[in-house]
């Protein structure tokens, strides 16, 4: 196979049966048996090591040692992809030798120019194996990789082509998630979990795995400021929940994780048979706990302080896609319901500061990366705010937002209310409709009335005056203040005031 670099004299496979098994600590703690059939290198990474140990053509014990040297001393998902992306070129060897110069000149041309990235990652994990000593890597292919000027991977693919399926999020898009999150909690169409969930990625952007982390002991409050303390992510050779930075929320998202603090604790007191947590234990509690785990096991203190009870990040993933099926709160780009995950909300903070003209370093702090080479993409590919927004653009879009949530009535006499005259709703020159909620109510009428689901709207009401009225006071802070974003500030209760006159020109068959 060629000179290869100066190396140890691995350690047959056989002998080290022998010898016994051989265990080493993952770098989020866990106790890792290096002859395993799988890895289990954190709550959310688990490596089926003895499936790629068999398809691999090179000596396995050598290879689970290289990977060992990846799993102590980094991220689990780093070494799940430089095993995925090993296996990936071992598959395309066709009958070439592993790790020869030949191989990586044909893996290299097989790639695709979106998949030309994934000779660096394998070249990493080469080139450390060399410098670990092991042998099998000919030296005329560190030359090689050395030479190769690799592409790396694509960034901002969804952010750059502002793609409504998996891009970031518009006002109006925006707007629709935190109102359609509130009501559905108060519906209990949510429940607690997934609104504390939702509503923490909308309004901070974090990663799943640093919401993932969160304890109870990460909700702080400094005189009338509230923050989450979150735990950092994807910092070279940092341990789970070893740096921190603190991120400022309001206070109603501070009430909603609150309310969700205290559910983990009867939880866990139900699971410890106890009436308090102890208050050693209270701040280690999961704020998001992991419900398929044995949650009495947090009597041990060691546990608590570990990530066994914390919700999987691939399930709060999954958690926030249920959500917003379950919203259905619907896109004025494309008609369609929103598909909502962590990406999104990360992708609209950063997107929404470089609009407001935020420099790469304000952005890369505010998305808590440690360097800005993944922030450019925000700053060099700004969405367009709709500059002005007539009658005609207006009732050419209301069908695709589907905005308005409640329900067209002939007249007053069908209203829910229609013998309580106070549940008439006037826009200060006649009436556009009632009220179908009998609680107490502190919204702007009849503005806010039109995204509320308790809104019946007269077939007849006067509903192109409140329309038109939105409309001008939109060009007059647009003049005002020559600040599109201002101005912009009303557009999803303008797409709903126009679905309500689009509804009721079908009604009356007068054309849409």
């Amino acid at each position: 196979m060629g000179e290869t670099v100066d190396a140890l004299t691995p350690v047959g496979l056989d002998g080290l049966q022998q010898l016994g098994s051989e265990q080493f600590y993952s770098r989020d703690g866990y106790v890792v048996d290096l002859l395993d059939e799988r890895w289990k290198l954190s709550k959310d990474i688990d490596l089926p090591i003895g499936e790629f140990s068999r398809i691999f053509p090179g000596d396995s014990y050598t290879l689970r040692q290289v990977l060992a040297f990846y799993a102590r001393h980094s991220s689990p998902s780093h070494v799940q992809n430089l095993m995925v992306r090993l296996a990936h070129y071992v598959k395309t060897l066709k009958g070439a030798e592993l790790f020869s110069v030949e191989s990586f000149i044909s893996y290299n041309a097989s790639l695709d120019k979106p998949r030309a990235w994934y000779l660096s990652t394998v070249r990493v994990l080469v080139r450390q194996w060399a410098r670990l000593g092991y042998p099998g890597i000919p030296a005329e292919t560190l030359t090689l990789l050395d030479s190769l000027r690799i592409k790396g991977n694509e960034k901002g693919r969804a952010v750059q082509s502002q793609c409504p399926e998996e891009g970031p999020l518009t006002d109006v898009e925006m707007q629709g998630v935190v109102e359609s999150t509130t009501h559905c909690f108060a519906t209990r169409v949510l429940g607690l979990t997934e609104a504390a969930l939702t509503m923490t990625f909308a309004m901070t952007g974090r990663r799943p795995g640093q919401v993932s982390a969160l304890k109870l002991k990460d909700l702080i409050q400094v005189g009338s400021k509230y923050f989450i303390n979150f735990p950092r992510a994807k910092q070279r050779n940092m341990g789970w929940r070893s740096s921190f930075k603190k991120f400022a929320i309001i206070e109603d998202l501070w009430m909603l994780l609150n309310e969700q603090a205290n559910y983990v604790r009867v939880l866990f007191a139900k699971s410890l048979d106890t009436k308090l947590i102890p208050a050693h234990m209270d701040g280690e509690l999961p704020l998001f706990p992991n419900m398929n785990e044995e949650l009495s096991i947090a009597v041990e203190l060691e546990v608590l302080k570990s990530d066994r009870l914390h919700i999987p990040s691939i399930e709060i993933s999954h958690t926030l896609v249920d959500a917003g099926e379950k919203m259905n709160v619907i896109s004025e780009r494309s008609g369609q319901p929103l598909h909502l995950n962590p990406n999104r909300f990360r992708y609209t903070l950063g997107t929404n500061l470089a609009r407001e003209g935020k420099g790469e370093y304000v952005i890369a702090e505010a998305l808590d990366h440690s360097d800005t080479q993944n922030v450019g993409v925000y700053v060099k590919n700004l969405p367009d705010i709709v500059e002005r927004i007539d009658k005609a653009v207006a009732m050419q879009l209301a069908p695709f937002a589907q905005i308005f949530r409640g329900v067209v009535i002939p007249s007053e006499r069908q209203a829910l209310r229609g013998d309580d005259p106070s549940s008439r709703i006037s826009n200060g020159k006649g009436n556009v409709g009632s009220c179908g909620s009998h609680g107490f109510c502190g919204a702007l009428a009849p503005v806010a009335c039109y995204t509320c689901t308790y809104f019946q709207p007269w077939l007849d009401g006067p509903h192109e005056e409140v329309l038109d009225g939105l409309i001008q006071e939109r060009e007059r802070v647009k003049d005002l203040t020559g600040d599109l974003k201002i101005a912009s500030a009303n557009d999803r209760l303008i797409y709903a005031v126009s679905d309500v006159i689009h509804r009721c020109r079908v009604a009356k068959g007068v054309g849409k």
